[in-house]
């Protein structure tokens, strides 16, 4: 994809080609939340609760968690919650019993929650699984907060080719493409020399080889700065967060592969920087607090008051910055060596992590073996021609379940 298409592939990126008129944004007022019991999504129906009368929640989906879903369908009064697995159906029926909220399960019930006509759906499902009901949310061609790295990272020419034939506006939930946005916005695309994403480190920013080799679940679920569901984290510990941001950032603002870049800041208080074509460089800084990008993308091109933590820089005193070392975390290498591959090597990389990422929490496979897994995925899919350019979500769909069987067979599962 050109840097011309995908400045016009998203209505707000497209915002980057500067025009004389304020910026403007569709109102929000029913939302659906996909992943309603994820991290993103409790941030999400925390600010809903503290706007009353703001939002009409239209619907609410999760996994396997029935009571955290029917509780929160209640206290949000949606009309609709769903159920991923359909053994969990008779459960969250018995929840809702009385409250007049329908209840749903299944997969094809969460794609079609996510289909239902509401101004704005936050697509908070983490994984592949997340890919279907985020292509139905963003075919109503309404507005679109992205929270599901997949839709970009596997399927990202397809997903963004989609979103610009359906004129939806995306809005990017990751805090650093939300960075992202902000110091673009008013942008010409020729101005614009690096983007820049931030990184904490994560717990074992300053551990050695040795050391990582012994690294247990539990000290990579410890993140220093964030509070993330277990895969974000682990791959936050990883670097392959960031490399996965990187592919993203990518797709979403009007630069090539070799204009981004990233640097680690363990304060995780400078989200994105952006330097231009002048020499200079415009930032972001926040707490690490995912309701400041949650509330920017329900409220854009206005802000709403959030309850996070302000900054005061006297009291934080220094923020430091370091380069990233790829030799001990090749996680960030391999995303990189990915995204100049293109076509459905990102979509490989993706479901070879989720894959091992999985079997280190289950305590099959040490840390370093993470990487190192995803990168005999990637040489194993390519020696067997999986690694192609990708014209439907069905090649995206169809590769990823390729390359997990790959992995697995890789992890001699």
């Amino acid at each position: 994809m050109s840097q011309e298409q995908k400045a016009v592939s998203a209505c707000v990126p497209r915002s980057l080609v500067r025009k004389d008129e304020p910026a403007t944004g569709r109102a929000v007022h029913t939302l659906t939340i996909l992943g309603a019991t994820g991290s993103i999504g409790k941030s999400t129906l925390d600010i809903v609760e503290r706007n009353p009368g703001a939002f009409r929640v239209v619907a609410l989906t999760a996994q396997t968690n029935v009571a955290d879903l029917a509780e929160a369908a209640k206290r949000a009064r949606a009309e609709i919650a769903v159920i991923g697995d359909s053994a969990c159906y008779g459960e969250l029926k018995d929840r809702l019993a009385g409250t007049g909220i329908k209840a749903a399960a299944g997969q094809a019930a969460v794609v079609a929650a996510a289909a239902e006509p509401a101004d704005c759906v936050m697509a908070a499902i983490v994984g592949a699984a997340g890919i279907e009901p985020t292509f139905a949310a963003a075919r109503q061609g309404r507005r679109l907060a992205l929270a599901n790295k997949e839709c970009l990272v596997s399927a990202g020419d397809v997903f963004m080719s989609a979103v610009a034939r359906w004129g939806t506006e995306l809005l990017p939930v990751d805090s650093e493409h939300s960075a992202a946005l902000q110091a673009l916005h008013g942008a010409e695309p020729e101005s614009i020399e690096q983007i820049v994403l931030t990184a904490s480190g994560g717990p074992f920013r300053t551990w050695d080889a040795d050391r990582l080799a012994k690294a247990t679940p539990e000290e990579a679920l410890r993140h220093p700065n964030w509070s993330m569901g277990a895969k974000i984290t682990i791959d936050s510990a990883t670097m392959m967060n960031k490399g996965l941001e990187l592919i993203e950032a990518y797709h979403l603002f009007p630069v090539r592969a070799d204009q981004l870049g990233v640097v680690v800041h363990p304060q995780s208080i400078v989200h994105c920087l952006v330097a231009y074509t002048d020499g200079s460089v415009i930032a972001q800084l926040s707490q690490p607090d995912m309701r400041t990008p949650i509330a920017l993308a329900l409220s854009w091109p206005r802000r709403m008051s959030t309850p996070t933590q302000r900054l005061d820089l006297a009291t934080i005193g220094v923020l430091n910055f370091e380069a990233p070392d790829e030799d001990r975390f090749p996680a960030l290498r391999l995303a990189r060596e990915v995204l100049r591959k293109g076509g459905t090597a990102p979509a490989i990389l993706n479901a070879a992590n989720e894959v091992a990422v999985e079997a280190f929490l289950a305590r099959r496979l040490d840390f370093p073996g993470i990487a190192a897994a995803v990168a005999r995925t990637l040489e194993a899919a390519e020696g067997r021609g999986l690694v192609a350019e990708p014209q439907t979500l069905g090649d995206i769909l169809t590769v990823d379940a390729e390359a997990r069987l790959l992995a697995q067979s890789v992890l001699g599962s």
